[in-house]
């Protein structure tokens, strides 16, 4: 090969590869710049995510605090609801219905009576500031240390009734309801809502025979407690 050919195919390849390194470059400048963009893109989409979760957050949040003001708003119509509870009056609304009596909720008093015989009438008030019902069911009196029980004088139990301020209910007892000479004498009568009472009081009457007892049940009338056999 002559020394211009050699010279020629020197400048020749120089050139190609010079072409070849230029194409290489290129190709990665360019591989570069798209694997720069697809982490700005990866990026953005990473910083897009927190963002994203963070709406879905926001959601979920709305909806938590949403459902916790649902229940609450429940939470306060129950309660409205249960002091609203009570006897239907017929008109739409609802009279609230009180506490059970016990003894130590009502101011007793006791006189003694002349008609049927003689009796002893029991009278029963609330105590300032309270409100309770007499159940429909006969109260209970007991006499002596042995604890002789009044049975009932009428047929059926009565109404149950509410106590409040002035409103007084009545019983009428008849600690002898048989004729002859028998009995013990006592003092004293122990009163009681019901057999379940905790608290049940003495109550002072004076001397009397008792006998078989029996007792009314408990009316807003004082007439209405004469315990007729």
């Amino acid at each position: 090969m002559s020394g211009n050919r050699r010279k020629a195919f020197l400048v020749s390849a120089v050139l190609v590869g010079g072409a070849l390194l230029m194409t290489a470059c290129q190709d990665t400048d360019k591989a570069s710049d798209t694997g720069a963009s697809q982490g700005s893109s990866s990026a953005s989409g990473d910083a897009a995510t927190p963002s994203g979760s963070s709406a879905a957050g926001s959601g979920k949040g709305t909806g938590k605090d949403s459902g916790a003001a649902g229940k609450g708003s429940g939470a306060t119509g129950g309660t409205e609801d249960g002091a609203g509870s009570g006897a239907d009056t017929g008109n739409g609304k609802r009279e609230p219905v009180g506490q059970s009596c016990g003894a130590n909720d009502i101011s007793w008093n006791t006189r003694s009576e002349t008609q049927a015989g003689g009796y002893i009438l029991i009278s029963a008030k609330a105590k300032p500031g309270i409100t309770c019902v007499l159940p429909a069911a006969l109260p209970t009196v007991a006499f002596g240390s042995d604890g002789t029980e009044a049975g009932p004088v009428e047929q059926a139990v009565g109404e149950q009734i509410t106590l409040s301020g002035n409103t007084t209910a009545y019983a009428g007892v008849n600690p002898k309801s048989t004729n002859g000479d028998g009995g013990k004498e006592l003092d004293s009568i122990i009163v009681a809502v019901g057999d379940d009472d905790p608290e049940p009081v003495s109550l002072k009457v004076g001397t009397i025979t008792v006998d078989k007892p029996v007792v009314t049940n408990w009316h807003t009338s004082a007439t209405d407690a004469v315990p007729f056999s």
